[in-house]
């Protein structure tokens, strides 16, 4: 039998594992995971990542041994590692999923040019996306820029492939050594923030499968309706999930699928939901043609924009102490759940960049550390078309107003009451703008304003202003003004 190391990193997960199950078909099976030393020009994982994945490794290793193989852990240099264990386990092939992030690609065509070099065979596999980056082209050739034709391209394009079973059984290899995750340090030891994100989340496969069926059974047909209300459990829950590989894409899509064919489900909803889908594929081709999407503005302009370095903002915007209620909450639900609501996600986005004149880098590099869905691909974009300077982006001056928001997706302040307990006894008619309330009815909720809760730090009607008028100023003319 031959043998061949399965080289894990960003598909952490038994089922649709293109790699794992052609090793397994074809002999002994070494399952690896490095801790490796990432190239330079590679974007180290966050807090809340980093979280995430000492948990997730230890279930991906229960669900091997389960089938009969043993996660090898190994920390240092990949290249080192792989020659090292190929030789201590006589593999003749090393296989992985191909990786998409620019820096981490280029580091494994030498990876691979090496081995190949050594005589031994290299099988990479795709598996992160459902369609491939160099494959989705306008009708003249090029790659998209606007969401609305790339999802249509990838909706009229042939069907992806259907994912692939788990192995029902691996011939692993025994007498290997490796290291265990609890000794890597990936968390600090006394931190008190991963207490919120083990009440919140359960990493693993069998969770984001769960989900998953939970989802398609109970949520996706009010989808279209209930996506953007973030009082409500309308969403699947799926990113972090998808973002480790623990649930792959096509699995993702064709169970979605099926079910509305089966069941007779909104197309609506799934349309909608699929889209989502598709805005994490567009987020990854963007990536692929724009290798400075995290650093670099798309739209040249905006290497002249005039933005404020503000400490005290900055520092009252990541503690969710703006103010301004439904930012807030976000803000705090993400510190304590490492997860924030989309719809909410943008108005926070919104009020750091155009109210409080922040780099959206500056808020992109929190979210990378506090997300446990930290995706390379979907924050970059996602920050940039917040600050009107990526592809398809909305443009500055749409600035968000935190209180229709809030209204308008959280009407009766439960969002709000969750997350920012010390409003809870306020009325929904006001919970989105304490200031308005009397000093009497403030009185008898609890509330302070300025002491059991701030003030707003910014006026919402000046800092739109201010921001319109620096965006006027870079642009070389007034522009039309817009507000949701």
């Amino acid at each position: 039998m031959s043998t061949t190391l399965v080289l894990f990193h960003d598909n952490l997960r038994l089922d649709d594992n293109p790699a794992l199950a052609a090793a397994a078909a074809q002999g002994r099976v070494v399952p690896l995971y490095i801790l490796q030393d990432r190239p330079p020009t590679s974007i180290q994982p966050g807090g809340a990542s980093r979280w995430w994945l000492r948990e997730s490794l230890v279930e991906l290793d229960r669900g091997l041994r389960s089938l009969g193989a043993e996660l090898v852990l190994r920390s240092g240099n990949v290249e080192k590692i792989l020659l090292d264990l190929v030789q201590e386990s006589g593999a003749s092939r090393v296989s992985w999923q191909r990786r998409l992030d620019p820096a981490l690609a280029r580091q494994d065509e030498m990876l691979a040019k090496l081995l190949r070099g050594k005589g031994i065979d290299v099988r990479q596999h795709d598996g992160f996306l459902l369609f491939d980056p160099a494959g989705v082209r306008t009708a003249g050739g090029t790659p998209f820029r606007v969401f609305t034709p790339f999802a249509r391209a990838c909706m009229e394009a042939t069907e992806p492939a259907e994912p692939i079973a788990a192995p029902s059984r691996l011939h692993g290899v025994a007498g290997l050594t490796g290291e265990r995750a609890e000794d890597w340090k990936l968390v600090p030891a006394k931190a008190s923030w991963p207490r919120g994100l083990a009440a919140s989340w359960t990493p693993g496969e069998p969770a984001a499968l769960g989900l998953l069926e939970n989802f398609v059974e109970r949520a996706v047909d009010r989808y279209h309706q209930d996506r953007d209300r973030p009082d409500i459990d309308g969403t699947s829950r799926l990113s972090p999930y998808l973002h480790f590989g623990q649930i792959s894409p096509r699995r993702i899509w064709h169970s979605v699928r099926r079910a509305a064919l089966r069941d007779g489900r909104s197309d609506k909803s799934v349309e909608r939901y699929l889209l989502e889908i598709l805005w994490r594929e567009f987020s990854w081709h963007l990536l692929a043609q724009f290798p400075e999407l995290p650093f670099k503005p798309m739209a040249n302009s905006f290497d002249r924009f005039p933005w404020r370095d503000d400490a005290d903002a900055l520092q009252a915007w990541r503690r969710g102490l703006t103010g301004y209620p439904i930012v807030d909450a976000g803000m705090r639900q993400l510190w304590e759940t490492g997860w924030m609501h989309n719809r909410v996600r943008m108005v926070v986005a919104s009020f750091l960049v155009k109210h409080l004149l922040i780099d959206w880098r500056v808020g992109a590099a929190w979210f990378w550390d506090t997300l446990v869905d930290a995706d390379l691909g979907n924050n970059s974009a996602s920050w940039q078309w917040v600050a009107g300077c990526g592809a398809d982006a909305a443009p500055f001056f749409r600035i968000f107003n935190p209180m229709l928001q809030g209204r308008k997706f959280d009407p009766q302040g439960d969002y709000v009451r969750r997350f920012v307990p010390e409003l809870a006894r306020l009325d929904a008619d006001f919970i989105h703008e304490p200031w308005r309330v009397s000093s009497t009815r403030l009185r008898e909720a609890g509330v302070r304003l300025g002491s059991t809760y701030p003030l707003p730090i910014v006026d919402h009607q000046a800092a739109r202003q201010r921001a319109l008028g620096v965006f006027a100023s870079l642009k070389g003319s007034g522009s039309a003004a817009g507000g949701d």
